[in-house]
């Protein structure tokens, strides 16, 4: 009798894991997929196309339900199907309808949850996160009937909802906290060039701002009021201020928990029996929202399953890029750099372009390319693979091709 892998969370990250599981190892598990959408298991990276009409929901879907289906998975997906409580002793996951099913692994891949601030009046209708398929019909609907649309923050997920909200012919305002865009992400000089770019399209920006209260009238968000006493008209607000780690369970389960699941190198959680992926861990202390090293654990996870015990995980070098129509925009590493850091710039206004490479010593640790991206994995290799460039220096800037041409 083939022992039983019962997960929690239909998302990438859980799904990325079983898919890697079935091509190593097809027939080792009996497998029980829970899921609070009532989807099968979709690209959540690729909502901003839908939001924006370039893509409908079934163009994202990665695994249908006839992939289930076909690998002999069971899916319990839809809010009744959400697990609610897992007995470690009995070794059960037990679902709100009071869906009941055995395990003898347990992979836990809950993902995470917007960051809803709590401002004065966000229980009102028109007030939501971007997060799942739900949200973004919401949004498609209220742009065919709305006019105002206010987004609260300025990172990659709050401007790609801005563009989308724009497209759809919304009046579109942007709140951020910090005096610059993709403050995570870019230095002010590219974030300049990113802010013209989206005000050129018809985009408003609040920046060093917060919405300090949110107006309604009937029930229905009618205004924001910012830090400074001004007055935003909103039919829509899309609180996208980050994600934390959806640890509920977990903690209920008295699983080691810190800001995230606690897991080792192979994935595992303070059960052995147990395991844990995606933006709802916590590996060596750090935390994960995007999809390459989520991709990673899924497979350190899935050796583990099978059997490789040798697999770990280990963080990788991430890079940015934002799905907004017609923004060429990309960084990796650490793009500020310190007292022991050198940096090249190069910045032409009259194109667009602005390319900062910064180096420590003769290795480059970060680079932000803004409006001319097609070096971008050459150059995410050299920060990855800590690759010596004096020989290459002061040709550096130009990218690839330049140096293939020279040599």
């Amino acid at each position: 009798m083939k022992p039983k892998l019962v997960v929690i969370g239909n998302g990438m990250a859980g799904m990325r894991t079983v898919d890697e599981l079935i091509q190593a190892e097809p027939e080792r598990y009996e497998i029980t997929v829970f899921g609070a959408e009532p989807h099968g298991n979709y690209n959540r990276i690729m909502l901003t196309p839908v939001l924006f009409g370039a893509k409908n929901i079934s163009d994202i879907m990665i695994h249908d339900f006839a992939w289930y289906a076909k690998h002999g998975i069971t899916l319990h997906c839809g809010a009744d199907k959400t697990v609610v409580d897992v007995d470690r002793e009995q070794r059960r996951v037990i679902a709100k309808d009071g869906t009941v099913a055995e395990y003898d692994y347990l992979l836990i891949a809950t993902g995470s949850l917007p960051l809803m601030l709590d401002i004065p009046g966000k229980e009102v209708a028109g007030v939501l996160g971007f997060r799942d398929i739900a949200d973004v019909e919401t949004m498609i609907a209220s742009a065919a009937s709305k006019t105002h649309a206010v987004i609260l923050g300025g990172g990659l997920l709050g401007l790609e909802a801005a563009n989308g909200l724009l497209q759809r012919g919304m009046r579109v305002s942007v709140v951020n906290r910090a005096g610059h865009l993709l403050n995570r992400q870019l230095d002010k000089k590219a974030a300049a060039f990113l802010q013209q770019q989206l005000a050129d399209k018809g985009i408003c920006f609040y920046l060093d701002a917060t919405i300090k209260q949110i107006i309604s009238q009937d029930g229905h968000i009618s205004a924001v009021q910012l830090s400074d006493g001004q007055q935003v008209p909103a039919d829509l607000l899309v609180m996208s201020t980050g994600i934390k780690p959806n640890i509920s369970l977990a903690s209920r389960m008295s699983l080691e928990c810190g800001h995230g699941i606690v897991v080792d190198d192979s994935m595992r959680t303070s059960d052995p029996a147990i395991f844990s992926v995606g933006e709802c861990v916590q590996h060596r202390g750090e935390l994960f929202g995007l999809v390459a090293p989520v991709y990673e654990q899924a497979k350190v996870c899935a050796r583990q399953l099978s059997g490789q015990t040798d697999s770990s995980y280990k963080t990788l070098s991430a890079a940015t890029m934002l799905k907004v129509t017609g923004i060429d925009l990309f960084s990796v590493g650490d793009f500020e750099g310190d007292a022991d850091c050198q940096s090249l710039q190069l910045i032409d206004h009259a194109l667009g372009i602005y390319k900062k490479i910064v180096l420590r010593g003769d290795i480059v640790v970060g680079v932000i390319l803004y409006g001319d991206t097609s070096d971008s994995a050459w150059y995410l290799n050299l920060v990855k693979d800590k690759t010596p460039v004096s020989a290459i220096r002061d040709r550096l800037m130009f990218g690839q091709t330049p140096l293939a041409e020279a040599a």
